[in-house]
């Protein structure tokens, strides 16, 4: 993750390059440091320096990590074909380097050669099975494509080697909502509570899918969830607050007829609605008295 440090010297040396002050290979360096994505400036400004042969020989090695960060930036850009020739360079310094084969599977990608794309990352996995980087590609282009039950059997298969990748963890659990196979789904944030339980997002997300699959027992336990990313947050989470309200109110209509050791007490539900009306009274006045009748519809009150 970037500091507002960080952000702030990469900021002003990129306005420096821009207004013509020099820096440009400090830019780039920098911007491969901290793993940003500054395209169109690093196209415009890596190619003014390969381009003039005095500065390309003076980067020495560092001449082939610029090709190889032009030619990503190219293709982000659909420059296609100064991709093309810069992976071409580096083919011919390296001609069995499999991080110049990667480059070109991204440039089959890129031109939309779906098929030569899936055989090339194929065969890089074969050479090397634990590639995170290729197993990713494959789930992009399968996404690309349209094709979700692919990138779903490549995400669980490449979860299998990569337990602890919290990112695919969080997209594979996306897919499921989106495909609205919301049990598959709750067991990827599962997973992600239990390895980073102090992420309140994933408590929240956690609660959305259990409110959506509805029944007693699972608002009951969204109605926790939402509770504690209310306490991860220090009480600043409207999307949570709301969703007490609303499992409150669906949890009141499932008891009804029941003992009365099943109903739970209203004292949650109403702190929830008091921390709304005050937030909206705060930021939002003029949208009180829509909070106050859709709580009214639910029967909360504060």
């Amino acid at each position: 993750m970037v500091s507002k440090t960080e952000e702030t010297q990469l900021s002003n040396l990129e306005n420096q390059v821009d207004n013509g002050g020099g820096g440009a290979w400090e830019f780039l360096c920098l911007v491969r440091k901290l793993k940003v994505r500054r395209s169109e400036k690093v196209l415009k400004h890596g190619l003014s320096i390969l381009r003039d042969p005095k500065n390309r020989s003076s980067l020495g090695p560092d001449e082939w990590t610029l090709y190889e960060q032009v030619a990503i930036a190219a293709m982000d850009c659909q420059c296609l074909n100064v991709a093309k020739d810069c992976i071409k360079v580096l083919h011919k310094k390296f001609p069995e380097s499999k991080r110049v084969g990667r480059l070109e599977a991204l440039l089959l990608e890129a031109n939309g050669s779906w098929e030569e794309a899936e055989k090339a990352y194929s065969s890089l996995l074969e050479d090397n099975p634990l590639d995170q980087a290729i197993h990713k590609r494959r789930v992009a282009m399968a996404r690309a494509q349209g094709n979700m039950s692919a990138a779903i059997e490549f995400l669980n298969k490449y979860l299998e080697t990569f337990m602890a990748d919290h990112d695919a963890w969080r997209e594979l659990a996306e897919i499921y909502v989106s495909l609205q196979m919301y049990k598959q789904a709750a067991f990827c944030y599962e997973e992600l509570i239990l390895s980073q339980p102090m992420v309140p997002q994933y408590h929240l997300a956690y609660a959305d899918v259990l409110y959506t699959l509805g029944g007693l027992e699972n608002l009951q336990t969204a109605k926790k969830y939402y509770a504690s990313t209310i306490d991860l947050t220090g009480g600043k989470n409207t999307r949570a607050l709301f969703g007490i309200c609303l499992c409150s109110s669906a949890i009141g209509q499932l008891s009804k007829g029941r003992n009365k050791d099943d109903k739970e007490s209203p004292e949650l539900q109403s702190l929830a609605a008091t921390a709304l009306e005050r937030e909206y009274k705060q930021i939002a006045p003029d949208k009180l008295s829509l909070l106050s009748t859709a709580l009214k519809s639910l029967k909360v009150s504060a």
